[in-house]
């Protein structure tokens, strides 16, 4: 048994699928050994998942709280914080996962009402949540994690998806101003970039075989990630492990971002 975590208090945005319940589940119990962590699961629509996940995290032992969250308004996410200390204590990791994709279609055809959608999401849901966190961690004498899920194409990126874009590339770079900031709190900021994740954002590729196929040529491990692969990652990240670690992007995709220019 490990106790990685033991006794934190961990804040995992959109942990009701996906990445985000698999880092809620690996943060409570990895595998066999059990890491410590007390979570607040949030979701924005599916209660049914977010409820899965906490019974995850208290099947491990641990306390769950679950708190619905727009994490696009400031007072959505000022409540969350006011639920998690009632309900748990201070938070000591954060975990801005909550994401949607959207904004499709090339720039000239994106309407304000996508771009503001994509972008209040992806970058000032985090920001949001970033600056309560720090704080409560100030409040409390300082350390903590923060964590940020963003995305390959913080930095390729993709056609048809430039508030999407935008939105990750923003947040890589708050996560970095975050670190210089934060370095004298002993506030640990790192984000994790993603390739291709078998979740529900990538429905068809795990509905239909043939399509994931087709998409996973371009990865040279010819496959996409599972969710717990990602997890695991973060649990690293939320460890004292990664004391010295802070303001990095930690690319795990199978090597896609590399195999750019192959073939041309």
């Amino acid at each position: 048994m490990s106790d990685r975590l033991k006794d934190r208090i961990a804040i995992v945005t959109g942990s009701d699928s996906g990445i985000g319940q698999a880092i809620a589940e690996v943060f409570a119990a990895e595998v066999f050994a059990a890491e410590g962590a007390d979570v607040v699961v949030t979701y924005l629509n599916d209660r049914d998942g977010a409820d899965e996940t906490r019974r995850r995290v208290e099947a491990a032992g641990r306390r769950a709280e679950v708190v619905r969250v727009d994490q696009r308004e400031p007072l959505e996410v000022d409540r969350l914080f006011r639920e998690t200390r009632n309900a748990l204590g201070t938070p000591y990791i954060l975990v801005n996962n909550a994401a949607i994709g959207g904004g499709s279609g090339q720039v000239a055809e994106t309407s304000p009402e996508d771009w503001d959608a994509v972008l209040k999401t992806d970058l000032y849901g985090p920001f949001y949540c970033c600056r309560h966190f720090v704080g409560e961690r100030r409040t409390a004498g300082g350390k903590g994690k923060i964590i940020n899920i963003t995305s390959v194409h913080e930095e390729i990126p993709l056609a048809n998806a430039a508030a999407y874009n935008a939105a990750k590339g923003g947040l890589r770079n708050l996560t970095r101003t975050l670190c210089l900031e934060l370095a004298p709190d002993r506030i640990n900021v790192n984000n994790i970039a993603p390739g291709m994740v078998l979740t529900p954002m990538n429905q068809q590729a795990i509905d239909d075989p043939a399509a994931r196929a087709r998409q996973v040529q371009h990865i040279p491990w010819k496959r996409a990630a599972e969710p717990w692969e990602i997890a695991r990652l973060a649990l690293y990240l939320a460890s004292e492990d990664a004391d010295y670690v802070t303001g990095q992007t930690f690319t795990i995709d199978g090597g896609l971002s590399i195999n750019v220019g192959q073939g041309a």
